[in-house]
């Protein structure tokens, strides 16, 4: 058990964090206001997916995120603010929201620490209206969390974020932050029973796989006249179990089978859940130093190292996966230059995951200050990687072809903090977790040249990735 060698404790016994918040609150009282403090302490280390397990109530929104090759897992529980809307204007709403409540945030404590100070996580559906009345997610999320514990290279940042007014109690407020922080660290040691036992399933397509095939042949069709020159057509799996889904053992499966792609999970506070384990990231931001994916065109792995081989090199050479990658490449690479943005293409390379590997082709550019992040996510989503080119005509005929909502599957999931740094996944490879059901999504890009039975059996394979981690 590696631990970091600061304590917090002691930060929070001293006095100054108490004659902060009086002084915060004496302000608040004479101009009649209320201020969010934002409290970054640094503790021993703990696996935040333990904490959310520990901490977290059925009724809060919550948000969890893991890179495992970055050293990095964060997970943000309940909320202090929150914004929850639809429509076309759904970004800039955010971005209005996110500005306005950091003119109201102080910060105080170990504010130079990785993931210290207010971080929003952030979760947009794919079209920015749901048709399906029931979806249990609106058409964006968007919080300030009132706990958030994070973990980058063995080190751990706890951000306590709390609104102060003229009558709140602030021993109480520190009371309860020391009585937190001791049941966080209790977490320390424990050992968290994480193992899933198997699961009874039974499942069922949403679309069969005739009805599915059909679709890809009057897809193809569509593209051979012209109108389209690709389309993602996505399926969904429901299943349903004999028992409860376990969030946790869940994520806990899905970062053991798929170390190398983002692990994450939001709550609606409402019972639902949203996970998944994505090879995409649609941007990060650090330092104004952007980079996205272009992640499109793909092959199974081997079963040997020399099929694996094979396959990498039919991938490499295949002049439709080519095809399909390259829309991507070029709708992102013309997207951000229409933000004035200069993209950096960097070498296609291969991007290899458990089952599954990807033609992959980063993609960086610096970004200047007044560029909000969540411009250059409405501009980018979505990608023909999930959606098609032409962008607006493809998603037109995805709902047209689609029997289900989307939801989130295929949209953009993330954080931002108040340097404007900021990390979103595409939410692909994802299930949404209801209870003892649970609906699997996938997709496969259809472009001139695509088989109708291997674009079903690439989704079918896609599909598995995720139902051997469900517990």
């Amino acid at each position: 058990m590696t631990v970091s060698p600061c304590r917090s404790n002691s930060l929070v016994k001293n006095k100054d964090l108490y004659q902060f918040l009086l002084t915060v609150q004496e302000n608040c009282l004479q101009n009649n206001c209320r201020q969010i403090v934002s409290i970054s302490l640094t503790l021993d280390w703990v696996d935040p997916l333990v904490v959310l397990d520990k901490l977290t109530q059925a009724n809060e929104i919550n948000f969890y995120f893991e890179n495992k090759g970055k050293g990095e897992a964060i997970a943000a529980i309940d909320t202090v603010a929150k914004l929850q809307i639809d429509g076309k204007e759904r970004f800039t709403q955010a971005e209005y929201f996110i500005k306005s409540c950091l003119k109201n945030i102080i910060n105080f404590g170990s504010t130079n620490q990785p993931f210290a100070g207010a971080h929003f996580f952030c979760y947009f559906s794919f079209f920015d209206q749901n048709t399906q009345a029931d979806y249990p997610f609106p058409s964006a999320t968007i919080f300030l969390p009132s706990w958030q514990i994070a973990v980058k290279n063995q080190r751990c940042t706890l951000v306590k974020n709390i609104v102060i007014n003229a009558s709140v109690n602030v021993e109480k407020i520190l009371q309860n932050l020391q009585s937190k922080i001791a049941l966080i660290q209790s977490l320390e040691y424990s050992s968290p029973n994480l193992d899933g036992f198997p699961t009874k399933f039974s499942k069922k397509s949403v679309t069969n796989s005739t009805e599915f095939k059909r679709s890809v042949v009057s897809a193809l069709e569509k593209i051979r006249s012209s109108h389209l020159s690709k389309i993602v057509l996505a399926n969904a799996l429901d299943v349903k179990s004999n028992n409860y889904f376990n969030l946790f053992k869940s994520l806990n499966n899905l970062r053991q089978i798929h170390p190398n792609c983002y692990i994450f999970s939001t709550s609606n506070g409402k019972g639902q859940n949203f996970i998944g384990a994505s090879p995409e990231r649609l941007i990060s931001i650090h330092n104004q130093q952007l980079i996205t994916d272009a992640l499109a065109g793909s092959a199974p792995r081997g079963k040997t190292p020399a099929e694996d081989a094979a396959n990498a090199n039919r991938l490499l050479n295949s002049e439709k996966e080519r095809h399909e990658h390259s829309l991507v490449i070029d709708f992102i690479t013309q997207r951000l230059s229409q933000l004035n943005l200069l993209p950096q293409v960097l070498a296609p390379r291969l991007r290899q995951l458990s089952n599954i590997q990807h033609l992959w082709t980063p993609i960086s550019a610096i970004v200047p200050a007044n560029i909000h992040p969540l411009k250059i996510v409405s501009q980018l989503h979505p990608t023909p990687a999930v959606a098609g080119a032409a962008r607006d005509f493809a998603c037109a005929e995805i709902r047209r072809y689609e029997s289900f909502e989307r939801g989130l599957y295929a949209a953009p999931l993330g954080w931002i903090n108040s340097e404007g740094n900021c990390e979103f996944i595409v939410g692909i490879r994802s299930a949404l977790i209801d209870g003892d059901r649970a609906r699997l999504y996938a997709g496969a890009g259809i472009v001139a040249g695509s088989d109708p039975d291997k674009e079903f059996a690439e989704v079918q394979l896609k599909l598995q990735a995720l139902l051997k981690a469900l517990v």
